[in-house]
């Protein structure tokens, strides 16, 4: 540090929040840049679980504060929700968690709009129906409400009448859809505007500031590289830059304030909801890595896709995000398993494919060109140590480095927050 910024470099669920969690512990400040309660962090701490949407997942430490930071949707009953868990559990937050005045609010139309988006679609994505799409196609189109406009009250009662009164006339006549009662929707939120108001802040000058003192900051990104609006499987993505490329706008810095860009993936691969999936494993390889890496999503629960790890995708990934290093998660997971495959390649149609191709339908048809690797064995989860690791297992870390052509520096050997060996 001073800055780093986390993100993940799969399809999502890559192990993201344990690594925050790990760095967390120096950070003076760890700040969420982007999504919203679609994405699902999950921190294990001794015998306790934590598993949060919107909250930053330096929480669960004493020292960080947290900023949910302008490029959030915040969906304000899983914000207070969340908050309100951690301190039943008896995590302090008090003077540690703030939400930037320009974070633009999830509010129930966009989460019966998404429902009814994806229910109708001619080719469904797999959405969480969190009301994540519907709040950002609003804030580009000119229609959102931020919590900047919710703490003006005069104005929020004006801006909601009009927005609510055109929602309802969509789910009438477009979806045949029960309206939204306008004054219910309006008295939930005035609720929450009285707990918004000592947490609110403006979350471009609190960073900037502390940049200027020297402070050490933590960018936590959510879903991975692979979701990106713009860079990811479209349309089988998110609705924001799930990667590096959302950070400075997201949270409200110049890129020349960024240090240090740190990609994590898995090493193996899943994918949850629609989409193409080249390694996709249907078999018992890809049961082993469903059953024994407890691959359900911690939003919706569904079942991940599991496969192998996608060299050509992580290449790419590295490439447009500029990683300085890599951490390979769940190693530990491969163990047991007579062969590790990695896919170097594409073939498609007699075409090999080494560049991660944008187009939906080549990547959906394209074969994974492997390259095979002798498996490994025994428990991996007192490993503390990278010399201690299996051969097997070092000499694929050494492959995986060559050809995502970045250095692996940290690798997850179990879901623990001590379970990390640094390499050295």
């Amino acid at each position: 540090m001073p800055t780093v910024c986390v993100v993940g470099a799969q399809w999502g669920d890559e192990g993201k929040a344990g690594i925050v969690d790990a760095l967390g512990a120096a950070a003076d400040w760890v700040v969420r840049f982007q999504g919203g309660p679609n994405a699902g962090h999950t921190v294990v701490v001794g015998e306790d679980t934590f598993k949060l949407h919107l909250l930053p997942s330096g929480l669960v430490r004493e020292r960080p504060r947290c900023l949910v930071a302008q490029g959030v949707v915040v969906d304000p009953e899983v914000f207070f929700r969340e908050l309100d868990e951690l301190e039943r559990r008896g995590v302090d937050t008090k003077g540690r968690i703030f939400v930037a005045d320009r974070a633009h609010l999830i509010l129930p139309y966009h989460r019966l709009l998404d429902g009814l988006t994806e229910t109708r679609a001619s080719v469904p994505i797999g959405t969480t129906r969190k009301g994540i799409g519907p709040c950002y196609a609003d804030k580009v189109s000119y229609r959102g409400i931020r919590i900047a406009d919710l703490m003006d009250r005069e104005w929020f009662e004006t801006r909601l009448e009009g927005e609510v009164a055109a929602r309802n006339e969509l789910l009438r006549k477009v979806y045949g859809a029960e309206p939204l009662d306008p004054a219910e929707v309006r008295d939930v939120l005035l609720a929450y505007r009285e707990r918004f108001a000592p947490l609110v802040v403006d979350g471009a000058e609190v960073l900037a500031e502390a940049l200027d003192r020297g402070e050490e900051v933590l960018f936590e990104g959510a879903q991975g590289f692979l979701l990106d609006v713009d860079a990811g499987t479209y349309p089988f993505v998110t609705g924001s830059n799930a990667s590096v490329l959302g950070l400075c706008a997201g949270a409200g810095i110049p890129p020349r304030r960024v240090d240090r860009v740190v990609g994590v993936a898995k090493a193996y691969c899943t994918r949850v909801g629609g989409g193409p999936f080249p390694t996709e494993d249907p078999g018992p390889d890809g049961e082993h890595l469903r059953s024994f890496g407890k691959e359900y999503g911690t939003t919706t629960g569904r079942p991940r896709r599991c496969g192998w790890f996608d060299a050509v995708a992580l290449r790419y990934a590295a490439s447009v995000s500029g990683f300085d290093e890599l951490v390979i998660t769940k190693l530990d997971i491969l163990s047991g398993l007579p062969v590790i495959r990695v896919a170097t390649a594409y073939e498609h149609r007699g075409r090999r494919i080494t560049r991660f191709p944008a187009a939906v339908r080549v990547l959906s048809e394209a074969v994974p060109v492997y390259r095979e690797f002798p498996g490994f064995e025994g428990d991996l989860g007192g490993v503390r140590s990278f010399e201690d690791l299996p051969p097997r297992a070092r000499e694929y870390l050494a492959a995986l480095e060559d050809l995502v052509e970045v250095p692996i520096r940290t690798v997850g050997v179990g879901p623990e927050r001590d379970q990390l060996v640094r390499k050295e």
